[in-house]
């Protein structure tokens, strides 16, 4: 392993935003990856984990210890009756594998084409659009765990898979290594309950398309929306949705509508959504725009960030932004959403300082 120093974070995040890490190691490797945050660990040393950079906002100042960007690549395949089990580990890029499940017919990540980052960071969010969940598909994860400095499988049911969540987020206890799925093996995917996918593809909510047409309906619903990492595309220079759709229990779904109709909203006009926990998901993008922050939005003509064009859930790095003026955009959205309708946005990147 090459260890470099004060090496510039901002070109390995998709939003390009950030300072420089004090020391920085590719791990091409799990072996690596173990051995670089234990030794770091041993001296007392400060460690960050970056992937694919797409879900992280690094601050201005940067990183004072050892950055370890994960590399480690290679997919093992294991055939079981009709379905079958992939080893992945942390290091591939993740669309290149949801790409390869469809070209094999492997079902049950289609849903998740275009997005943008490592296999490695999926099981970390719980990561999901247009109806899936890798916590359907997932049966274990590799984890090294730097308390117990011992490497071992956790079984799905004990990662804690919620809305955007598991035991992986929020601490740096455990590092992924390699992730497990099971997939089914046939032409076409699961079935399409998300309504704006199934619109897309001319189906019936419950219906099934072939895994190549829901890869292909995805990806254009994503680029349409600027979540598809491109270069031509300055609408995709974000770390994708910035805040979490909120969560809402009964009490708070009813104050959320009475403020709602104070504002002359109908009821029937309020995307909502039942959740598994018999809560209801609000959109946060609709709350963003309804509180008056529209697509395009921007603190001024001259402001280095704003709201994308194409999405009011992206904010964007419009050249030469810094850290500081992204989370000043964000929280100023937060406290429009607060104060409109009584409800919190919670950001869904993690931000390095």
């Amino acid at each position: 392993m090459r260890i470099r120093d004060l090496v510039p974070l901002a070109p390995f995040t998709s939003l390009r935003i950030g300072g420089a890490a004090r020391r920085l190691v590719e791990a091409e490797d799990a072996g690596e990856l173990v051995s670089a945050i234990s030794d770091a660990d041993a001296r007392g040393e400060r460690v960050l984990v970056l992937g694919g950079g797409s879900n992280v906002v690094v601050g201005d100042a940067g990183f004072d210890g050892l950055v370890v960007r994960v590399a480690s690549r290679g997919i093992e395949v294991a055939r079981e009756a009709d379905r079958v089990r992939v080893d992945v580990q942390a290091g591939e890029p993740w669309d290149d594998f949801v790409a390869r499940c469809v070209g094999e017919g492997w079902s049950g990540v289609e849903c998740l084409s275009g997005i943008p980052g490592l296999a490695g960071a999926t099981p970390i969010q719980n990561v999901g659009a247009y109806g899936q969940e890798v916590k359907a598909t997932i049966t274990s994860v590799r984890v090294f765990d730097r308390r117990t400095r011992d490497e071992r499988d956790l079984a799905a049911r004990d990662c804690g898979f919620a809305y955007r969540a598991s035991v992986f987020k929020g601490h740096d206890r455990f590092v992924v290594t390699r992730v497990t799925f099971a997939l089914d093996v046939r032409p076409d995917g699961a079935p399409v309950r998300y309504a704006e996918l199934a619109r897309a593809l001319s189906l019936d909510p419950g219906a099934r398309a072939s895994l190549e047409e829901t890869r292909r309906t995805v990806i254009a619903l994503r680029r349409a929306k600027g979540m598809v990492l491109d270069a031509a595309d300055p609408d995709s220079v974000s770390a994708g949705s910035f805040f979490v759709n909120p969560v809402l229990d009964g009490a708070q779904l009813a104050s959320f509508l009475a403020r709602a109709q104070a504002r002359g909203l109908g009821e029937a006009t309020i995307p909502r959504f039942p959740n598994d926990d018999g809560r209801t998901k609000l959109s946060a993008g609709w709350l963003i725009e309804r509180a008056g922050f529209a697509k395009g939005w921007a603190p001024s003509e001259e402001a280095r960030v704003g709201i994308s064009r194409k999405h009011a859930l992206a904010l964007v790095n419009r050249g030469g932004a810094t850290c500081a003026e992204l989370l000043d955009l964000a929280r100023a959205i937060q406290v429009g959403v607060e104060s409109a309708f009584g409800v919190q946005l919670v950001p869904e990147p993690v931000v390095v300082s």
